[in-house]
């Protein structure tokens, strides 16, 4: 009898050593290649007999993979679906797959946003398992290495214990080849069947809960995202960098009235997603930029974002092929971020309904098709209702005349900011960033050239601004000599319309 037990305890303990070098995806799941020798001999008979069982069935799957080549292509796919149900009747685990983006088709195109539930489990799993790991991915954010993030690598796996049940992680990717080799990531909970409702109950909730948790704990950096391909059959995603204009209402040069009515509206905007839900429109705002250029268009849109705290998406239209790009890029926009179009004026004289627009980077046989009502259906049709809401449209533009109606009518462009020519309140900011200055003695000179000369914010500030890092020794003599300088270029500007004129003339 014991001559017998032992030799029984050998056989089992060649099938364990054996068994998890097979890497076909169903039977390897019946023992975990991470448990130790010593816990899986101290296992009961009935598992011993699954044991052997698997490894028997692998053999079976090893002999026919060689053989299915040989089989007709039908023959092939109706053996593969009856051996698979075949298989799956003695396997003892379950998987849970959740792919990095949802809406997937079954060739693997056609993925339109990101997985909350993907970012949640990364986030967790960064937090809480990586000890174990033998293959970790690094990601930081460019230019900030305080924001170093190690996370699971692909065709890594950890476990953890919960509740007394075993939870095995795994990080995986796949490659599609229809229409483009687009890669697609994704994670695999395995666990024993027995513990599928504790898994569906308590375990997902608890790793959901937590990665959002860790999520909103360590806020990273604002973001610059920006669309980037180099052919039309290149996958086009958002690229992104840490955001870092410095950008904000106070050190803008316009009029303060101006200025405060529209963050009036911003604080309106942040605080009203109830209201917007009450009288059923979607959580949105629009505003158009509109000005020469050296206006302060840009330096407007990333003061808007400070003061928000959101991302911002600078999408280049010149850089999209057609409407299902365009539609792909939009959608993955994170709620409570801002969509920007610079020079819209210069891209939506190309489009009009149905049109064929040719990108500059095309020939003459590739062409784009991008029309105006594919993006006006993201700034106010029924794609604008995507996600939790709190999106922010800023469009600039230098003549208002050459937009299309359709896309400037309020409640799509719901406030429209027309920057013109640097005034006497937005010289006085300039003067107050760059030299320091509440007043003095020539402002009077200044205001009397502004109201009748053209010059831009950004023309007064490249001439007041000091071109020497060190402070100067006569400080007083360099203001002066700046503001004169001012002056002189004041004078040699193009005069404004002639009702501007007159009515600084009646002024003075």
């Amino acid at each position: 009898m014991s001559h017998d037990h032992r030799s029984t305890q050998t056989n089992v303990s060649k099938t364990h050593t054996k068994f998890p070098t097979y890497t076909y995806k169903t039977p390897i799941l019946a023992t975990r290649h991470r448990e130790n020798t010593n816990n899986y001999l101290k296992m009961p008979a009935d598992d011993h007999k699954l044991a052997g069982l698997g490894s028997s069935i692998a053999t079976v799957m090893f002999l026919w993979a060689i053989a299915r080549q040989y089989f007709p292509a039908h023959v092939d796919t109706i053996l593969t679906q009856y051996i698979s149900r075949l298989v799956g009747l003695f396997n003892p685990y379950v998987e849970i797959t959740f792919p990095e983006f949802s809406g997937k088709n079954s060739d693997g195109s056609g993925c339109l946003s990101r997985s909350p539930a993907y970012t949640a489990i990364q986030a967790y799993l960064s937090a809480s398992c990586t000890d174990q790991a033998t293959k970790l991915r690094a990601e930081c954010e460019a230019g900030n290495t305080n924001s170093l993030n190690l996370v699971l690598d692909v065709s890594d796996e950890i476990s953890e214990d919960f509740a007394g049940a075993t939870f095995w992680w795994s990080s995986h990717k796949e490659a599609t080849f229809i229409p483009l080799p687009e890669e697609q990531r994704y994670y695999r909970l395995s666990f024993h069947r027995q513990h599928h409702k504790l898994a569906r109950v308590a375990y997902l909730r608890h790793v959901m809960d937590e990665g959002n948790r860790i999520q909103v704990s360590h806020r990273r950096p604002m973001r610059l995202y920006s669309n980037v391909s180099r052919s039309r059959y290149e996958h086009v995603a958002w690229c992104h960098m840490e955001f870092k204009h410095l950008g904000t209402f106070e050190g803008l040069a316009m009029d303060p009235v101006k200025k405060k009515e529209i963050v009036s509206d911003l604080l309106a905007f942040t605080r009203g997603k109830e209201y917007y839900t009450k009288i059923g429109r979607p959580w949105k705002r629009g505003y158009l930029l509109v000005g020469p250029h050296g206006t302060g268009k840009s330096t407007m849109v990333a003061a808007i974002a400070n003061f928000l705290g959101y991302d911002v998406y600078d999408l280049d239209l010149s850089q999209v092929h057609d409407n299902s790009t365009l539609r792909k890029l939009l959608v993955e926009v994170s709620n409570k971020s801002i969509l920007v179009i610079e020079n819209i004026d210069q891209v939506t004289s190309l489009l009009s309904n149905g049109s064929k627009v040719k990108s500059p980077k095309t020939t003459d046989v590739e062409e784009n098709i991008v029309t105006l009502s594919s993006l006006l259906s993201f700034i106010d049709g029924l794609w604008s209702a995507r996600g939790d809401g709190g999106h922010v449209a800023v469009f600039t533009a230098s003549d208002v005349a050459k937009l299309d109606p359709a896309l400037i009518r309020k409640g799509r462009m719901d406030v429209h900011v027309q920057l013109g020519f640097c005034e006497f309140e937005g010289f006085r900011v300039l003067a107050k960033n760059y030299l320091g200055l509440d007043w003095h003695p020539k402002f009077e000179l200044v205001r009397e050239l502004l109201q009748v000369r053209e010059m831009t914010p950004a023309d007064v500030a490249d001439i007041i601004m000091f071109k020497t890092i060190e402070e100067p020794i006569d400080k007083e003599k360099v203001i002066d000599d700046c503001i004169d300088n001012l002056i002189e270029a004041l004078s040699k500007c193009t005069f404004k319309q002639e009702t501007a004129i007159n009515n600084a003339t009646e002024n003075c």
